[in-house]
């Protein structure tokens, strides 16, 4: 639930970005909402990409929004970007209610609408829809840049041990300790 003017909206988010808010706290939620015949449904995201991405995922044929929110809950707008641009329907076969004819129209629906971001150093995450692009998520919607949240998950995951790795809070935490204060310059409002 997001208050906003004394009324509360109930706002369906990927599970990072609902971990990354705190009750009584100021938050700031791209949101879009989809009329159905018997339903009005607000779907919030922590950047403007995932809408855009969101809004992309919707418009393929077989995509309802609860599977686009799953896409997005598992994979980032760039990882995305990516598979589509290599081709790559297994990336999206792995996200639940996404079986392999879906994978596929994915691939090909959005085929030239997504750009691949270039990126100088090469990051792969370690296990797609594990803790490592949870707390991905969770650090770009907290305003660091991907670039900055990638390479701190990265360095904490090859420094703890494979239980710290394996648990989003611990490796929230981890990751945030070495971010630390020295590092909020990355950070974008």
């Amino acid at each position: 639930m997001i208050e906003v003017g004394g009324v509360g909206f109930h706002v369906n988010t990927t599970p990072a970005l609902a971990l990354s808010m705190r009750e009584g706290h100021e938050a700031s939620v791209h949101t879009t909402l989809v009329v159905r015949e018997d339903s009005l449904t607000l779907f919030g995201f922590a950047t403007r990409d995932e809408l855009d991405v969101f809004d992309l995922l919707i418009g393929v044929t077989g995509v309802g929004p609860k599977s686009a929110l799953g896409v997005l809950s598992v994979l980032s707008p760039g990882q995305i970007a990516e598979a589509v641009q290599r081709d790559d329907d297994a990336v999206f076969r792995k996200v639940s209610g996404i079986g392999p004819k879906t994978a596929k129209l994915i691939t090909v629906s959005l085929a030239g609408k997504l750009i691949a971001p270039v990126s100088s150093t090469p990051h792969a995450p370690v296990v797609v829809g594990g803790a490592a692009d949870s707390v991905l998520a969770a650090l770009t919607g907290l305003g660091w840049s991907e670039r900055v949240a990638a390479e701190a998950v990265d360095e904490t995951i090859a420094a703890a041990s494979d239980i710290e790795a394996a648990s989003v809070p611990t490796l929230l935490r981890l990751t945030l300790a070495r971010l630390g204060p020295a590092q909020q310059t990355g950070r974008t409002r």
